[in-house]
Protein backbone atom coordinates (compact mmCIF):
# COMPACT_ATOMS: atom_id res chain seq x y z
CA UNK A 1 0.00 0.00 0.00
CA UNK A 2 1.14 3.30 -0.82
CA UNK A 3 1.61 6.10 1.69
CA UNK A 4 -0.07 8.50 0.50
CA UNK A 5 -3.31 8.28 0.95
CA UNK A 6 -2.75 7.56 4.32
CA UNK A 7 -1.23 10.58 4.67
CA UNK A 8 -3.62 12.40 2.87
CA UNK A 9 -6.56 11.34 5.12
CA UNK A 10 -4.32 12.12 8.28
CA UNK A 11 -3.92 15.23 7.21
CA UNK A 12 -7.74 15.63 5.77
CA UNK A 13 -9.32 14.50 9.49
CA UNK A 14 -6.54 17.00 11.37
CA UNK A 15 -7.85 19.46 9.22
CA UNK A 16 -11.28 18.89 9.14
CA UNK A 17 -11.06 18.20 13.43
CA UNK A 18 -9.67 21.47 13.73
CA UNK A 19 -12.10 23.58 12.02
CA UNK A 20 -15.05 22.07 14.08
CA UNK A 21 -13.18 22.90 17.03
CA UNK A 22 -12.67 26.49 15.85
CA UNK A 23 -15.74 26.78 15.29
CA UNK A 24 -17.77 25.29 18.12
CA UNK A 25 -15.49 27.24 20.44
CA UNK A 26 -16.33 30.42 18.63
CA UNK A 27 -19.94 29.39 18.72
CA UNK A 28 -19.33 28.79 22.86
CA UNK A 29 -17.77 32.61 23.50
CA UNK A 30 -20.11 34.63 21.23
CA UNK A 31 -23.23 33.31 22.44
CA UNK A 32 -21.81 33.18 25.92
CA UNK A 33 -20.87 36.48 25.48
CA UNK A 34 -24.34 37.88 24.47
CA UNK A 35 -26.11 36.20 27.46
CA UNK A 36 -23.59 37.70 29.88
CA UNK A 37 -25.88 40.90 30.69
CA UNK A 38 -28.98 39.29 31.99
CA UNK A 39 -29.38 36.32 34.51
CA UNK A 40 -31.98 33.74 32.00
CA UNK A 41 -35.25 34.34 33.02
CA UNK A 42 -35.68 30.64 34.69
CA UNK A 43 -32.73 31.46 37.01
CA UNK A 44 -33.61 34.96 38.17
CA UNK A 45 -34.64 34.39 41.65
CA UNK A 46 -32.04 32.10 42.08
CA UNK A 47 -29.16 33.33 40.90
CA UNK A 48 -27.49 37.01 41.15
CA UNK A 49 -25.72 38.93 38.10
CA UNK A 50 -22.83 38.93 39.42
CA UNK A 51 -22.62 35.38 39.95
CA UNK A 52 -23.87 34.47 36.15
CA UNK A 53 -21.13 37.26 34.92
CA UNK A 54 -18.59 35.77 36.53
CA UNK A 55 -19.35 31.90 35.47
CA UNK A 56 -19.69 34.35 31.95
CA UNK A 57 -16.12 35.26 32.09
CA UNK A 58 -14.85 32.04 33.53
CA UNK A 59 -16.43 30.42 30.27
CA UNK A 60 -14.84 32.77 27.72
CA UNK A 61 -11.50 33.09 29.22
CA UNK A 62 -11.28 29.82 29.45
CA UNK A 63 -12.51 28.71 25.87
CA UNK A 64 -10.05 31.25 24.11
CA UNK A 65 -7.29 29.48 26.18
CA UNK A 66 -8.22 26.65 24.97
CA UNK A 67 -7.99 27.51 21.43
CA UNK A 68 -4.35 28.86 21.96
CA UNK A 69 -3.72 25.50 23.14
CA UNK A 70 -5.62 23.63 20.51
CA UNK A 71 -3.55 25.91 18.38
CA UNK A 72 -0.11 25.20 19.81
CA UNK A 73 -1.35 20.99 19.78
CA UNK A 74 -2.18 20.82 16.35
CA UNK A 75 1.73 22.58 15.88
CA UNK A 76 2.64 20.06 18.43
CA UNK A 77 0.77 16.80 16.63
CA UNK A 78 2.22 17.81 13.01
CA UNK A 79 5.80 18.09 14.27
CA UNK A 80 6.04 14.93 15.90
CA UNK A 81 4.23 13.17 12.60
CA UNK A 82 4.60 14.82 9.39
CA UNK A 83 7.27 17.17 9.86
CA UNK A 84 9.69 14.15 11.19
CA UNK A 85 10.01 14.99 14.68
CA UNK A 86 8.98 11.10 16.04
CA UNK A 87 11.57 9.83 12.74
CA UNK A 88 14.46 12.13 14.36
CA UNK A 89 13.99 10.86 18.11
CA UNK A 90 13.91 7.55 17.25
CA UNK A 91 16.84 7.57 15.55
CA UNK A 92 18.64 9.80 17.80
CA UNK A 93 17.35 6.89 20.86
CA UNK A 94 18.25 3.99 18.74
CA UNK A 95 21.85 5.43 18.63
CA UNK A 96 22.42 5.95 22.00
CA UNK A 97 20.58 2.40 22.93
CA UNK A 98 23.81 1.06 21.23
CA UNK A 99 25.41 1.95 24.49
CA UNK A 100 23.62 -0.97 26.31
CA UNK A 101 24.52 -3.84 26.55
CA UNK A 102 23.42 -6.17 23.48
CA UNK A 103 20.46 -8.43 25.08
CA UNK A 104 19.44 -4.95 26.79
CA UNK A 105 19.22 -3.13 23.55
CA UNK A 106 15.73 -4.45 22.06
CA UNK A 107 13.80 -3.09 24.92
CA UNK A 108 15.98 -0.43 26.42
CA UNK A 109 15.83 1.01 22.92
CA UNK A 110 11.85 0.64 23.25
CA UNK A 111 11.44 2.03 26.19
CA UNK A 112 13.53 4.40 26.11
CA UNK A 113 11.80 6.15 23.25
CA UNK A 114 8.45 5.56 24.66
CA UNK A 115 10.08 7.13 28.13
CA UNK A 116 11.31 10.78 26.02
CA UNK A 117 8.35 10.69 24.02
CA UNK A 118 6.71 10.93 27.15
CA UNK A 119 8.99 13.36 29.12
CA UNK A 120 9.04 15.64 25.70
CA UNK A 121 5.35 16.40 25.83
CA UNK A 122 4.86 16.70 29.43
CA UNK A 123 7.57 19.22 29.25
CA UNK A 124 5.68 20.88 26.32
CA UNK A 125 2.59 20.62 28.05
CA UNK A 126 3.85 22.35 31.44
CA UNK A 127 3.63 26.30 30.51
CA UNK A 128 0.13 25.98 29.84
CA UNK A 129 -0.97 23.62 32.63
CA UNK A 130 1.05 26.23 34.98
CA UNK A 131 -0.68 28.97 33.28
CA UNK A 132 -4.07 27.19 33.21
CA UNK A 133 -3.78 26.81 37.37
CA UNK A 134 -1.89 29.82 38.37
CA UNK A 135 -3.17 32.70 35.87
CA UNK A 136 -6.45 31.50 35.55
CA UNK A 137 -7.63 29.38 38.27
CA UNK A 138 -6.04 32.15 40.49
CA UNK A 139 -8.13 34.88 38.98
CA UNK A 140 -11.50 33.68 39.42
CA UNK A 141 -10.30 32.10 43.09
CA UNK A 142 -10.32 28.61 42.56
CA UNK A 143 -6.77 27.44 42.45
CA UNK A 144 -5.68 27.32 45.68
CA UNK A 145 -2.56 25.33 45.07
CA UNK A 146 0.52 26.45 45.75
CA UNK A 147 3.80 25.93 43.65
CA UNK A 148 5.40 23.90 46.04
CA UNK A 149 2.34 21.43 46.00
CA UNK A 150 1.95 21.24 42.48
CA UNK A 151 5.78 20.54 42.34
CA UNK A 152 5.27 17.86 44.80
CA UNK A 153 2.02 16.29 42.61
CA UNK A 154 3.95 16.56 39.64
CA UNK A 155 7.08 14.19 41.25
CA UNK A 156 4.60 12.11 42.61
CA UNK A 157 2.79 11.51 39.80
CA UNK A 158 5.96 10.69 37.76
CA UNK A 159 6.97 8.08 40.34
CA UNK A 160 3.50 6.48 40.12
CA UNK A 161 3.78 6.62 36.17
CA UNK A 162 7.55 4.56 36.59
CA UNK A 163 5.85 2.29 39.26
CA UNK A 164 2.88 1.27 37.41
CA UNK A 165 3.35 2.41 33.99
CA UNK A 166 6.54 1.26 33.18
CA UNK A 167 6.27 -2.82 34.10
CA UNK A 168 2.69 -2.73 31.81
CA UNK A 169 4.51 -0.32 28.82
CA UNK A 170 7.33 -3.11 28.59
CA UNK A 171 4.85 -6.05 28.98
CA UNK A 172 2.85 -4.87 26.32
CA UNK A 173 5.86 -4.34 23.71
CA UNK A 174 7.20 -7.82 25.35
CA UNK A 175 4.03 -9.09 24.09
CA UNK A 176 4.03 -7.58 20.73
CA UNK A 177 7.28 -8.69 19.43
CA UNK A 178 7.10 -11.93 20.96
CA UNK A 179 3.60 -12.82 20.52
CA UNK A 180 3.07 -13.39 16.55
CA UNK A 181 -0.12 -12.09 14.57
CA UNK A 182 -2.47 -11.80 17.29
CA UNK A 183 0.03 -10.37 19.98
CA UNK A 184 -2.68 -7.86 20.23
CA UNK A 185 -4.86 -10.38 22.11
CA UNK A 186 -2.35 -10.91 24.10
CA UNK A 187 -1.68 -7.07 25.23
CA UNK A 188 -5.50 -6.76 25.71
CA UNK A 189 -5.95 -9.05 27.94
CA UNK A 190 -2.66 -7.77 29.89
CA UNK A 191 -3.89 -4.08 29.50
CA UNK A 192 -7.49 -4.63 30.67
CA UNK A 193 -6.25 -6.96 33.72
CA UNK A 194 -4.14 -3.86 34.62
CA UNK A 195 -6.62 -1.35 34.33
CA UNK A 196 -8.73 -3.89 36.58
CA UNK A 197 -5.83 -3.61 39.14
CA UNK A 198 -5.49 0.02 39.05
CA UNK A 199 -9.19 0.10 40.02
CA UNK A 200 -8.91 -1.56 43.15
CA UNK A 201 -5.78 -0.31 44.30
CA UNK A 202 -7.05 3.11 43.58
CA UNK A 203 -8.20 4.34 46.20
CA UNK A 204 -6.39 2.39 49.15
CA UNK A 205 -3.15 3.02 47.62
CA UNK A 206 -3.02 5.75 44.96
CA UNK A 207 -5.35 8.64 46.05
CA UNK A 208 -3.65 8.88 49.53
CA UNK A 209 -0.53 9.63 47.90
CA UNK A 210 -1.72 13.02 46.90
CA UNK A 211 -4.94 13.64 49.25
CA UNK A 212 -5.64 12.99 53.19
CA UNK A 213 -9.04 10.86 53.55
CA UNK A 214 -10.67 11.13 56.84
CA UNK A 215 -13.58 9.37 57.64
CA UNK A 216 -16.76 11.14 57.76
CA UNK A 217 -17.10 12.74 61.27
CA UNK A 218 -20.52 14.12 61.02
CA UNK A 219 -23.04 10.95 62.52
CA UNK A 220 -26.22 12.48 61.47
CA UNK A 221 -24.49 12.82 57.81
CA UNK A 222 -23.38 9.46 58.17
CA UNK A 223 -26.50 8.00 59.26
CA UNK A 224 -28.47 9.63 56.55
CA UNK A 225 -25.76 8.67 53.63
CA UNK A 226 -26.05 5.04 54.85
CA UNK A 227 -30.07 4.88 55.49
CA UNK A 228 -29.95 6.17 51.60
CA UNK A 229 -27.31 3.22 50.45
CA UNK A 230 -29.13 0.58 52.43
CA UNK A 231 -32.61 2.17 50.66
CA UNK A 232 -30.52 1.70 47.00
CA UNK A 233 -29.12 -2.05 47.52
CA UNK A 234 -25.42 -0.38 47.77
CA UNK A 235 -22.50 -0.93 49.58
CA UNK A 236 -19.50 0.98 50.04
CA UNK A 237 -16.44 -0.05 52.41
CA UNK A 238 -16.40 3.29 54.18
CA UNK A 239 -17.58 6.98 53.57
CA UNK A 240 -14.77 9.51 53.45
CA UNK A 241 -13.89 13.30 53.40
CA UNK A 242 -11.34 14.46 50.86
CA UNK A 243 -9.01 17.56 51.11
CA UNK A 244 -10.31 18.96 47.99
CA UNK A 245 -9.48 22.56 49.50
CA UNK A 246 -5.97 22.21 49.17
CA UNK A 247 -6.00 22.67 45.70
CA UNK A 248 -9.08 23.71 44.23
CA UNK A 249 -12.78 25.82 45.45
CA UNK A 250 -13.98 23.77 43.43
CA UNK A 251 -16.88 21.20 44.97
CA UNK A 252 -17.23 17.45 43.72
CA UNK A 253 -18.23 13.91 45.18
CA UNK A 254 -17.60 10.29 43.56
CA UNK A 255 -17.54 6.25 43.73
CA UNK A 256 -14.11 4.96 43.83
CA UNK A 257 -13.14 1.40 43.61
CA UNK A 258 -13.89 -1.45 42.49
CA UNK A 259 -15.87 -4.34 43.42
CA UNK A 260 -15.48 -4.70 47.45
CA UNK A 261 -12.89 -1.87 47.89
CA UNK A 262 -15.42 0.48 46.08
CA UNK A 263 -15.84 3.83 48.87
CA UNK A 264 -17.64 7.17 48.91
CA UNK A 265 -15.35 10.70 48.77
CA UNK A 266 -16.89 13.94 49.46
CA UNK A 267 -14.38 16.76 48.80
CA UNK A 268 -14.62 19.35 52.13
CA UNK A 269 -15.25 21.68 49.82
CA UNK A 270 -19.27 19.81 49.12
CA UNK A 271 -19.52 19.12 52.77
CA UNK A 272 -19.30 23.04 53.43
CA UNK A 273 -21.54 24.48 50.78
CA UNK A 274 -24.39 21.76 50.52
CA UNK A 275 -27.08 21.12 53.27
CA UNK A 276 -27.87 17.30 54.29
CA UNK A 277 -30.36 16.88 52.06
CA UNK A 278 -29.11 18.35 49.33
CA UNK A 279 -25.61 15.88 50.11
CA UNK A 280 -28.30 13.04 50.45
CA UNK A 281 -29.92 13.91 46.38
CA UNK A 282 -26.17 14.86 44.72
CA UNK A 283 -25.23 10.97 46.48
CA UNK A 284 -28.56 9.76 45.38
CA UNK A 285 -27.97 10.90 41.89
CA UNK A 286 -24.35 8.85 41.70
CA UNK A 287 -25.80 6.09 43.11
CA UNK A 288 -28.13 5.97 40.10
CA UNK A 289 -25.78 5.70 37.89
CA UNK A 290 -25.03 2.20 39.88
CA UNK A 291 -28.40 1.39 40.16
CA UNK A 292 -28.54 1.39 35.54
CA UNK A 293 -25.32 -0.04 35.32
CA UNK A 294 -23.69 3.12 33.66
CA UNK A 295 -20.65 2.20 34.80
CA UNK A 296 -20.25 -1.46 34.11
CA UNK A 297 -21.37 -0.48 30.69
CA UNK A 298 -18.47 2.31 30.43
CA UNK A 299 -16.13 -0.42 31.36
CA UNK A 300 -17.77 -2.88 28.79
CA UNK A 301 -17.59 -0.63 26.04
CA UNK A 302 -13.92 0.60 27.02
CA UNK A 303 -12.62 -2.94 27.14
CA UNK A 304 -14.45 -3.04 23.46
CA UNK A 305 -13.13 -0.04 22.25
CA UNK A 306 -9.76 -1.21 23.29
CA UNK A 307 -9.86 -4.44 21.71
CA UNK A 308 -10.79 -2.92 18.65
CA UNK A 309 -8.20 -0.43 19.01
CA UNK A 310 -5.49 -3.26 19.57
CA UNK A 311 -6.82 -4.85 16.55
CA UNK A 312 -6.48 -2.30 14.39
CA UNK A 313 -3.21 -1.82 15.80
CA UNK A 314 -2.01 -5.21 15.21
CA UNK A 315 -2.76 -4.55 11.44
CA UNK A 316 -1.56 -1.25 10.73
CA UNK A 317 1.95 -2.17 12.61
CA UNK A 318 2.88 -4.67 9.83
CA UNK A 319 2.61 -2.26 7.11
CA UNK A 320 5.78 -0.04 6.42
CA UNK A 321 3.05 2.44 4.67
CA UNK A 322 1.40 2.85 8.07
CA UNK A 323 4.78 4.58 9.65
CA UNK A 324 6.45 6.30 6.19
CA UNK A 325 2.74 7.92 6.28
CA UNK A 326 3.20 9.52 9.36
CA UNK A 327 6.70 10.54 8.86
CA UNK A 328 8.63 7.94 10.00
CA UNK A 329 10.80 5.90 8.49
CA UNK A 330 10.58 2.41 9.84
CA UNK A 331 13.99 0.50 10.72
CA UNK A 332 13.26 -3.26 10.25
CA UNK A 333 16.90 -3.72 11.56
CA UNK A 334 15.68 -2.72 14.72
CA UNK A 335 12.45 -3.85 16.94
CA UNK A 336 9.27 -0.81 15.85
CA UNK A 337 6.71 -1.72 17.89
CA UNK A 338 7.34 1.49 20.43
CA UNK A 339 7.39 3.51 17.18
CA UNK A 340 3.85 1.82 16.48
CA UNK A 341 2.66 2.46 19.20
CA UNK A 342 3.05 6.23 19.42
CA UNK A 343 2.20 6.90 16.14
CA UNK A 344 -1.35 4.81 16.64
CA UNK A 345 -1.69 7.06 19.92
CA UNK A 346 -0.79 10.42 17.93
CA UNK A 347 -3.38 9.57 14.95
CA UNK A 348 -5.84 7.96 16.66
CA UNK A 349 -7.30 10.94 18.83
CA UNK A 350 -7.72 12.60 15.51
CA UNK A 351 -9.79 9.83 14.08
CA UNK A 352 -11.60 9.36 17.38
CA UNK A 353 -12.90 13.07 17.74
CA UNK A 354 -15.18 12.90 15.40
CA UNK A 355 -17.67 10.28 17.63
CA UNK A 356 -17.74 13.01 20.41
CA UNK A 357 -21.37 14.14 19.98
CA UNK A 358 -22.27 10.29 20.32
CA UNK A 359 -20.51 10.12 23.32
CA UNK A 360 -21.67 13.04 24.72
CA UNK A 361 -25.48 12.19 24.15
CA UNK A 362 -25.20 8.79 25.48
CA UNK A 363 -23.50 10.14 28.54
CA UNK A 364 -25.90 13.21 28.58
CA UNK A 365 -28.41 10.54 28.63
CA UNK A 366 -26.88 8.49 31.48
CA UNK A 367 -27.25 11.39 33.71
CA UNK A 368 -31.06 12.51 33.14
CA UNK A 369 -31.16 8.65 34.25
CA UNK A 370 -29.33 8.98 37.39
CA UNK A 371 -31.28 12.51 37.98
CA UNK A 372 -34.40 10.72 37.58
CA UNK A 373 -33.31 7.83 40.23
CA UNK A 374 -32.23 10.59 42.77
CA UNK A 375 -35.30 12.30 42.20
CA UNK A 376 -37.38 8.99 43.60
CA UNK A 377 -34.50 8.01 45.87
CA UNK A 378 -34.38 11.75 47.47
CA UNK A 379 -35.73 14.64 46.56
CA UNK A 380 -35.79 16.30 43.14
CA UNK A 381 -36.34 19.52 44.58
CA UNK A 382 -33.37 19.09 47.04
CA UNK A 383 -31.07 17.74 43.63
CA UNK A 384 -32.08 21.35 41.68
CA UNK A 385 -30.83 23.57 44.69
CA UNK A 386 -27.95 21.31 44.67
CA UNK A 387 -26.83 21.70 41.12
CA UNK A 388 -27.32 25.38 41.14
CA UNK A 389 -25.14 25.74 44.50
CA UNK A 390 -22.53 23.88 42.43
CA UNK A 391 -22.96 25.43 39.13
CA UNK A 392 -22.41 29.13 41.01
CA UNK A 393 -19.52 27.91 42.98
CA UNK A 394 -17.79 26.13 39.83
CA UNK A 395 -18.44 29.25 37.57
CA UNK A 396 -20.36 26.76 35.34
CA UNK A 397 -22.19 28.82 32.40
CA UNK A 398 -26.19 28.95 32.07
CA UNK A 399 -26.33 30.24 28.64
CA UNK A 400 -23.78 27.87 26.71
CA UNK A 401 -24.46 27.35 23.27
CA UNK A 402 -26.58 24.43 22.11
CA UNK A 403 -24.46 23.28 19.09
CA UNK A 404 -21.10 23.50 21.22
CA UNK A 405 -23.51 22.00 24.49
CA UNK A 406 -24.73 19.18 22.58
CA UNK A 407 -21.13 18.24 20.84
CA UNK A 408 -19.20 18.15 24.02
CA UNK A 409 -21.58 18.47 27.12
CA UNK A 410 -21.42 15.15 29.33
CA UNK A 411 -24.24 16.30 31.47
CA UNK A 412 -27.27 18.42 30.28
CA UNK A 413 -27.13 22.34 30.44
CA UNK A 414 -28.35 23.49 33.75
CA UNK A 415 -31.77 24.67 32.08
CA UNK A 416 -32.74 21.45 30.45
CA UNK A 417 -31.16 19.57 33.76
CA UNK A 418 -33.44 21.24 36.06
CA UNK A 419 -36.52 21.50 33.80
CA UNK A 420 -36.66 17.86 33.51
CA UNK A 421 -36.46 17.46 37.57
CA UNK A 422 -39.14 19.88 37.84
CA UNK A 423 -41.36 17.82 35.19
Amino acid sequence: MSPLPLSIAFATALALSLLVKFWLSSRQIRHVAAHRAQVPAAFAGSVTLSAHQKAADYTIVRARFGLLALAFNAVVLLGWTLLGGLNALNGWVLDASQALPADWQPMGYQLGLVAAFVLIGGLLDLPWELWSTFRIEQAFGFNRMTLRLYIADMLKGLGVGVLLGLPIVALILWLMGAMGPLWWLWAWVAWMSFQLLVMVIYPSVIAPLFNKFEPLADEFLKTRVEGLMARCGFAAKGLFVMDGSRRSAHANAYFSGFGPAKRVVFFDTLLSKLSGDELEAVLAHELGHFKHRHITKRIVLAFVMSLAGLALLGWLSAMPAFYLALGVQPNFDAPNDALALLLFLLAGPVFSFFVTPLASHFSRRDEFQADAYARAQASGADLSSALLKLHEDNAGTLTPDPVYARFYYSHPPAAERLAALAS
